[in-house]
């Protein structure tokens, strides 16, 4: 199922699940570009009766530049019961990002971030405005000058993959707001939400939902994208 490009990877009474293009805005803006609620809302309206102006709410975001599988709530309810997971750190996040550099290993990065004027940035335990930040990561392949890296951040702060990434010395390829030096298409990242799995808001089991990056991505990687 497609709508202008974006997958609607499930859709039920309460939750609708979506493949984000990088470029999409995850929600309105001043710009009045493409956004994904927008987009979702024509989906559910071409697909049932369900009024002119459905109800669709974001409960966690990805970058405008930045694409990959996204969680929507279609009720009050089902937003309440998906915010919770996310703010009590049960939803299992896991992204691909390619980096420039080889090395990186395997390991975890901790640090703040502080939101001033609408500009994420690094901080330290001491800043009022700093917020605790953790990921995880693992390197999955090395080549040409590259890395491909799985990450799983633990918290959700702004652009918190991107920042802390490149303070290790490892920007994403194509951010060249923090530091890189190759772009990807040059507009957008190599940073691509993988996996989201959580509890479904209205029924007691586990879903997960995985999609690969777009074909924007370097080709040398998708073998090894392939075999996760």
């Amino acid at each position: 199922m497609r709508v202008d490009e974006t997958d609607v990877l499930h859709c039920d009474a309460h939750l609708l699940v979506a493949c984000k293009p990088p470029g999409v805005l995850a929600q309105p803006d001043h710009t009045g570009d493409a956004d994904l609620i927008a987009l979702g809302k024509t989906f559910i309206r071409g697909s049932e009766d369900a009024g002119a102006d459905p109800f669709l709410a974001p409960v966690h975001r990805l970058d405008r530049p930045a694409g990959g599988v996204t969680a929507l709530a279609r009720t009050s309810e089902a937003a309440k019961h998906l915010a919770r997971q996310f703010r009590e750190r049960t939803v299992d996040k896991r992204y691909l990002a390619v980096i420039e550099g080889t090395g990186a290993g395997f390991g975890a990065l901790d640090g703040y971030i502080a939101k001033t004027d609408r500009a994420p940035r690094l901080t330290g335990p001491d800043d009022p405005e700093g917020r605790w930040a953790r990921l995880q990561y693992q390197t999955l392949a090395e080549k040409d000058g590259l890395s491909l890296l799985l990450v799983r951040p633990e918290t959700g702060r702004p652009h918190q993959i991107r920042l802390q990434l490149a303070d290790y010395g490892f920007p994403i390829q194509g951010d060249l707001r923090y530091g890189a030096e190759r772009e990807l298409d040059g507009r957008n990242l190599a940073l691509h939400s993988y996996m989201l799995a959580f509890e479904h808001p209205a029924e007691e089991r586990r879903v997960s939902f995985s999609a690969n990056p777009p074909d924007t991505w370097p080709e040398r990687f998708a073998d090894d994208i392939g075999r996760l």
